[in-house]
């Protein structure tokens, strides 16, 4: 009994933590929305910053340039002619204008003086007296009003009227500005050095303003993560380095902790089986490659051991 007791009896297994291979994520997504014209790169494929990566069709932003080049023309044209003022042209027809007005007041004003005159003596009737009376003050009117024309061109433009119109051409140019960066926006293009992972719309389909249609990962950002329940982490100090192994490439490599901290109850649990209170509460323990060439080629979420 005593030799079967003491060949049954197993050796205690080394303490082994099961970790995952991680890197920085990053995406790029369109600011407008559009159609996919063009895609330039394949998943896989490594980019730098300012690769252009796809193209998308904007009719309708290419549409609203022709209308705002016509209201630029428009605006800056009229802020020219009020600076400049009228054309001789403009003057002359104006003074005729105001010659035949003028003529026609005199007139009016005539027949006012007779007709006032017999109706003193009541020779016209009340009725008839007040047309007359209203066509001269209607005559009146006519020459006042093309009297300030004239003056109001002879003088020049008013300020008030100059600065109207600046304010409509500064508004126009603003508006052309703006739709242009809004067209220039078609071209999607690289922020970042990325490592393209997943395209996730074919050419011809709609991509939406802030839809993620590049995802992939950041060149030499290679990391390695666990979870260690709080039982364990007194084990482990920011700084320190630690040993560990890739199982499916037997590659060893070593690491330093860069940061330890707490785990929401919700968050993922990296180990596979992790040996704890559900009490306690979980860390994560991010550690970085020393050498992060030798890292960089690791296949993302695969398995990594730490003894």
């Amino acid at each position: 009994m005593l030799l079967v007791s003491g060949c049954g009896k197993k050796q205690q297994p080394i303490s082994v933590l099961n970790g995952k291979i991680k890197k920085e994520v990053i995406s790029f997504s369109p600011k407008i929305s559009g159609r996919i014209a063009e895609i330039y790169v394949q998943e896989g494929q490594t980019v730098k910053v300012g690769d252009t990566l796809a193209k998308l069709d904007l009719p309708e932003v290419a549409a609203k340039i022709k209308q705002t080049e016509g209201l630029t023309i428009a605006a800056n044209a009229q802020e020219q002619m009020a600076r400049n003022g009228a054309t001789k042209n403009q003057l002359n027809q104006l003074k005729a204008k105001q010659r035949g007005i003028q003529e026609q007041f005199q007139f009016a004003q005539s027949s006012f003086a007779r007709a006032k005159n017999m109706f003193n003596d009541s020779l016209m009737s009340p009725q008839n007296f007040e047309e007359v009376q209203a066509k001269y003050l209607g005559a009146k009117a006519q020459l006042d009003a093309v009297n300030a024309e004239y003056n109001d061109i002879v003088n020049g433009t008013r300020l008030e009227k100059l600065e109207m119109a600046a304010g409509q051409t500064v508004q126009a140019n603003g508006a052309m500005q703006e739709v242009q960066t809004a067209y220039r926006e078609r071209y999607i293009i690289a922020t970042n050095d990325m490592e393209i992972e997943t395209i996730t719309l074919n050419k011809g389909e709609l991509a939406t303003a802030g839809y993620a249609l590049f995802t992939g990962y950041i060149p030499q950002s290679t990391y390695f993560r666990f979870t260690v329940p709080e039982s364990k982490i007194e084990k482990f100090k920011k700084s320190s380095a630690l040993n560990m192994q890739v199982p499916y490439n037997k590659m060893e490599i070593t690491g330093k902790i860069v940061s330890i901290k707490q785990m929401a109850k919700y968050a993922d649990i990296t180990t596979a089986f992790p040996d704890y209170d559900p009490g306690d509460a979980v860390y994560e323990i991010k550690v970085m490659p020393v050498n992060l060439s030798a890292a960089n080629d690791l296949l993302v979420n695969a398995n990594i051991l730490l003894n």
